[in-house]
């Protein structure tokens, strides 16, 4: 039975609604998290540093079972069976006391971290189809990154108590905050999933013989260091490089965080109108222009003026982002096969789960390189993962191609049978 405009409306609300919970705690944790964990458990920052690191690759191993319990449960399930994990994982913070215990703790935060994209995504596709899968793609990443602004200001506030309160504060907080996510997820009707068709290959057998799905995650791979380095090196450059105070370093990211939230949504219909493999691709290039800007702002600009060259390349950096963003999760999510979704979202979240886990090695050894070498890099690597998309659009699926196209009835990849590659 399907659902009604009206029930599908309740669905929409309700998960974007948690979404923005979700990554209000976001906003919280990951600006401080280092000093976060460093209080509550006394810990060493080196310490600290290393176990995070373990406990980030240690998750990565588990992403392949939350693909397959959400094929198995439902994204609805999953979704919110991980953010109950976050919040019992902040809410057992202040309690580890020792390194062992720290590492446990770190590491049911880091699985719930990971696994909570794709099994979001996944109970969009659920929810959704088409041209309205992606608008409500849209909506969930504008709401998170206000979210992801509120959570910031809210972690300012706590830190301004005394001691280690605003700490224990914070990691109550965060536990509340994802237990209420939980709760809405909860009350989101339940959505059926569509049956696996006959003769279809199980499990990641057929993944992995996607090489057009593995392109675009290769593709995506390169160009979320674009993303990465906002947070991780642009406040390094700007205040090393182009001597800029601290406080407008801080500026530029709370630019980008307002624009995105505001202009996400009437972007992200824009990118309706156009292929998304060619929408995305035209967000990497504006991202590699803006790596160019930055990578000459050294040499030309100073003093005030360098403040206004600053926040204009920060724009163009973040046009990319909003052009680039909503098409590339679109077609992560319309290309997968929907009794597979929850397989192929969990692969495509490695893109990003092993880029936020080698951006600080490669990115702290670029910006001690030199001035424009990190720029320079990353505007080949996202040109490189541009390239790809391009080259991938003749053999992906037309609905996830192009917006509004409907999908075949059967299953979304050909499949294969003795060896032999289904035709078209």
């Amino acid at each position: 039975m399907r659902s009604t405009s009206a029930e599908a409306g309740v669905r929409a609300r309700r998960l974007v609604t948690a979404g923005l919970a979700g990554s209000i705690g976001d906003g919280m944790y990951v600006p401080l998290t280092m000093l976060f964990v460093h209080s509550l458990t006394g810990l060493s920052l080196t310490s600290i540093g290393a176990g995070l690191t373990i406990a980030g690759l240690c998750a990565l191993a588990f992403m392949p079972a939350v693909g397959a319990a959400i094929d198995r449960f439902g994204g609805r399930r999953v979704l919110v069976g991980v953010l109950a994990l976050r919040a019992i994982g902040f809410a057992a913070y202040p309690f580890a006391d020792s390194y062992p215990a720290f590492l446990a703790v770190a590491l049911v935060v880091a699985v719930g971290m990971w696994a909570t994209s794709p099994s979001q995504q996944a109970l969009i596709g659920d929810i959704a189809q088409g041209a309205e899968r992606d608008r409500l793609l849209a909506w969930d990443r504008s709401l998170r990154n206000a979210g992801m602004g509120c959570g910031s200001l809210a972690a300012a506030g706590l830190l301004a108590l005394n001691g280690t309160t605003g700490f224990i504060a914070a990691a109550e907080v965060l536990a509340v905050v994802f237990a209420v996510a939980a709760v809405l997820v909860i009350r989101i009707p339940h959505v059926r999933g569509r049956a696996e068709p006959p003769g279809a290959p199980e499990g990641y057998r057929q993944v992995l013989a996607d090489r057009p799905y593995l392109l675009i995650t290769a593709a995506n791979s390169l160009i979320a260091f674009g993303y990465t380095t906002q947070a991780m090196a642009l406040p390094v450059f700007l205040t090393r490089d182009v001597a800029l105070p601290d406080a407008l370093a801080g500026v530029v990211f709370a630019v980008n965080t307002a624009l995105v939230a505001v202009l996400g949504v009437p972007v992200a219909r824009l990118t309706l109108r156009a292929r998304r493999t060619r929408a995305a691709a035209l967000g990497a290039v504006v991202f590699a222009l803006s790596f160019a800007a930055f990578a000459v702002l050294p040499r030309f600009v100073s003093g005030p003026d360098a403040i206004v060259a600053v926040l204009a390349v920060a724009v163009l950096y973040t046009a990319g982002e909003l052009v680039h963003s909503s098409p590339s999760l679109g077609l992560s999510v319309q290309a997968a096969p929907d009794h597979l979704r929850g397989r192929y979202l969990s692969v495509y979240q490695l893109s990003w789960s092993v880029c936020r886990t080698v951006a600080p090695l490669l990115l702290g050894f670029l910006l001690d390189t030199g001035q424009w070498h990190l720029w320079a890099v990353l505007a080949l690597m996202v040109l490189s993962g541009a390239a790809i998309l391009l080259g991938t659009e003749r053999s992906l699926p037309p609905h996830a191609v192009i917006a509004g196209r409907a999908p075949a009835a059967t299953a979304s990849r050909p499949v294969r049978r003795q060896g032999r590659p289904a035709r078209r």
